[in-house]
């Protein structure tokens, strides 16, 4: 202050023609703090250093004090006389309250600011789960508090909040220790003077409590005077925000030039040298130490008090002075009838009042020789803007820091807090970013359940239900994916749903492809030696006609199973369905014709019978025919008011689309199958009454059990074709196709090959015709 206070002096750019001066109190205690103030605002006290002061008058302004709790004390009775209070270090956010406050003004940034950064930091190293401590005075509590609802803001948690005081009961500081000792958080906010924290690392350094990392408020964290306590160790690592350091030409210089005769009634100043040169000053009851010389000087001395590496707060004190000098500068330059009191009048420079200072400095706004802008809000604040150190280790008298990022508050946003890259020393001396969470990130294909009763911060991982994801880490809900998505096997993605269909590249496709074209092959190898051997008795007596119609409807089942196989398209589906009707009543109207010939033809062998003209060729095909323009019918209808289609089925897997044929009429599908059905009733049941006919002349109990093989295959084929899932509908539907097929055709055909193949002296007209003489008489 003095130093800055010379300087104005010196510099003919400000105040010229005019002198500043000061009066300065050396204060401790609540009490005598708001005293000195008082002091200051009535002239009352006795002048320790004039400094060409022309009068003991009323202070024009006031610098101090450097804790927030007795400025909080005098600023509020100050005020009311409109004497302007400066701080250098007076933090607390309860100060910018211009309603209690109405004079004060700083050149630190309120702790709301602080507070804010704090929680900033805390969540960029995502350390959503801390413990704050402070001490029991407004600057801790609203500091404190300000963190707070600052962090909450940011998602992180409090674990716990404790509050004390260096001077209160002992009781209080072990119930601090206990809560840190056996909480789970691992990094603590501590927002309180470097009093308190001494006392406090040191409980804990005795009870052997480490690992911790700990987050400090500008009162503390750069303080050397903790580089004394016990348990300093302790505070290796911690991080903390705190005013920029800044450089003061000639500074320096002004300091060396001290000396005990310039304050002879100054006790700080006669310890000060004592210690530094181990002499002892004229006067002092130490006598076991040499007197001093008096030549003893501090320009070849390095010590604490001579460094000006890091000003940090000590800059502040020299901004809040030239704040002043250029408040009562503009004070001086007023022009009459500009100025901004009444009609445009000025102060009157031979009797300033505080209060017209006040204005002015209200309005300051400057730039200092380090190129450093101040300027004062509504509120008496300055712009925030805070280096963030580290504490990287400590020696004797010195906590050596490292400035490892910034924060300004007159950036965006986003852009207010800075890491600069320099390597951090976390707590405990660590090289590793320490890990401070109730839980555990969720990582993806989870998503966070809060616990019951417990903080935000403390919750569940759970995974997403079927069907949903979460694709980004500590997910508060999983999302859905779309229809035709599905998740992959971690939870974090929507993949396409696999669509599966009967495919002609699968096993079991080609596996029914062949049984289709085998069958195929046989009955058209069948229908060749029918017809090459058409002219032989047991080819013409078992009606060659029908036989090859009958053949060429099972080459046509055949062949329509592979219909069913492939991706289903528009015209595969009203194919497949409708061709295997058709094909199938051809082939039942055949065998059915076949049976109705062999009771015919058994009873016009009786005496007197004439039913054969009947049912000759004519009526055999007409019967054919009609029987299969009935199902004709029933297709054409099916078809017209509702066909199938296809449809994507994701009601029986989720994880896939079935590609498949829906019926569209299931009226329709079941009166195709059904007509078949009654068909092949009616077949069954004149086979079977046919069955003890001679055994060379009919074919009757070979239809008998191919129609029993049929309504095997089809009665279990019900059941499979309901339950089976997917492409294993499709599946069962080709298989009872084609296992019906090969019954018709291996029962019906294949006895009459192996006589006219293997037993060609059977095939002859008197070997058929034998048993039927046998039966006539």
């Amino acid at each position: 202050m003095i130093f800055a206070i010379e300087e104005i002096n010196q510099n003919p750019a400000i105040l010229p023609n005019h002198t500043m001066g000061y009066k300065m109190y050396n204060s401790c205690g609540m009490s005598n703090i708001i005293r000195s103030a008082l002091d200051l605002a009535n002239g009352q006290r006795e002048i320790i250093d004039e400094r060409n002061c022309t009068k003991a008058d009323t202070a024009q302004a006031v610098l101090g004090h450097s804790a927030s709790a007795p400025t909080v004390g005098f600023a509020r009775i100050i005020g009311r006389f409109q004497i302007p209070v400066l701080s250098h270090f007076a933090t607390c956010a309860c100060l910018s309250n211009r309603e209690e406050f109405p004079s004060f003004f700083r050149t630190i940034p309120s702790d709301l600011h602080q507070s804010r950064a704090l929680a900033k930091l805390v969540k960029h190293f995502s350390w959503t789960w801390v413990g704050a401590i402070s001490n029991k005075n407004e600057y801790g509590i609203n500091g404190i508090a300000a963190f707070i609802h600052a962090a909450q803001e940011e998602g992180v948690c409090i674990e716990y909040y404790q509050a004390f005081e260096q001077t209160g009961p002992f009781h209080e500081l072990t119930k601090v220790v206990e809560t840190v000792k056996y909480s789970t958080s691992k990094v603590i906010v501590a927002f309180m003077s470097h009093r308190e924290i001494n006392v406090l690392v040191t409980e804990l350094y005795k009870q052997n409590v480490t690992g911790l990392q700990w987050v400090g408020s500008d009162a503390w964290i750069t303080d050397d005077s903790l580089t004394d306590s016990e348990g300093h160790s302790l505070l290796v690592g911690s991080l903390g925000f705190t005013v920029s350091k800044a450089k003061i030409p000639g500074l320096q210089e002004h300091l060396r030039q001290l000396h005990p005769s310039q304050f002879p009634d100054s006790q700080f100043v006669r310890d000060f040298w004592e210690d530094v040169f181990d002499c002892a000053l004229n006067g002092t009851a130490n006598t076991q130490r040499k007197p001093c010389s008096g030549f003893e000087s501090l320009q070849t001395v390095e010590s604490y008090f001579t460094d000006v590496s890091e000003l940090r707060f000590t800059n502040n004190v020299y901004k809040s002075v030239y704040a002043v000098a250029h408040a009562l500068h503009s004070l001086l330059m007023c022009e009459e009838g500009r100025g901004p009191f009444y009609n445009g009048s000025c102060a009157d420079t031979g009797n300033i009042q505080p209060w017209q200072v006040l204005h002015y400095l209200q309005n300051v706004n400057f730039t200092t020789d380090q190129k450093e802008r101040v300027t004062f809000d509504q509120n008496g604040d300055v712009p925030a803007r805070y280096e963030l150190v580290n504490v990287q280790h400590v020696t004797s008298r010195t906590m050596h820091v490292a400035t490892v990022g910034v924060f300004d508050s007159t950036l965006p946003r986003e852009r207010q807090f800075i890491m600069n890259g320099m390597k951090i020393v976390w707590g405990g001396g660590s090289h590793t970013v320490p890990v401070s969470v109730c839980s555990e990130s969720c990582p993806l294909g989870k998503h966070k359940v809060l616990q019951k009763s417990k903080h935000i911060c403390c919750y569940d991982c759970i995974q997403c239900a079927e069907g949903g994801i979460s694709n980004i880490t500590d997910s508060k809900e999983c999302f859905k994916c779309p229809i035709d998505y599905w998740p992959n096997t971690r939870g974090d993605t929507c993949i396409l749903k696999e669509i599966e269909f009967l495919s002609y590249a699968e096993i079991m496709g080609i596996i029914l492809t062949f049984f289709c074209l085998m069958g195929a092959i046989v009955t058209t190898v069948i229908a060749s030696i029918f017809f090459h051997f058409r002219e032989t008795p047991i080819v013409r007596a078992n009606n060659s006609e029908l036989s090859f119609l009958l053949l060429f409807s099972l080459t046509l089942c055949f062949l329509c199973s592979l219909t069913f196989i492939g991706r289903p398209t528009e015209w595969s589906c009203m194919l497949r369905h409708t061709a295997f009707g058709i094909t199938f009543v051809l082939c039942i109207s055949c065998v059915l014709g076949k049976t109705i010939v062999v009771l015919m033809a058994f009873r016009a062998t009786l005496p007197g019978s004439n039913v054969m003209k009947w049912f000759g060729p004519a009526q055999q095909r007409l019967s054919v025919l009609a029987f299969t323009l009935i199902q004709v019918l029933i297709c054409i209808l099916w078809l017209t008011i509702n066909p199938p289609f296809p449809y994507k089925n994701m009601n029986h897997y989720k994880e896939k689309i079935i590609l498949e044929c829906a019926l569209g009429s299931p009226v329709g599908f079941w009166a195709v199958l059904g007509y078949i059905g009654l068909l092949a009733v009616f077949c069954f049941v004149l086979a079977f009454m046919a069955r003890k006919l001679p055994d060379n002349f009919n074919e009757a109990k070979f239809i008998t059990f191919s129609m029993l093989i049929f309504w095997a295959v089809w009665i279990a084929f019900i059941p499979a074709y309901v339950s089976s899932p997917g492409k294993f509908t499709v599946a069962v539907e080709i298989f009872a196709i084609i296992a019906s097929s090969y019954g018709l055709l291996l029962c019906i055909f294949m006895p009459k090959c192996y006589v006219i193949l293997l037993r060609p002296e059977q095939n002859t007209k008197r070997h058929i015709m034998s048993k039927s003489k046998d039966i006539q008489c």
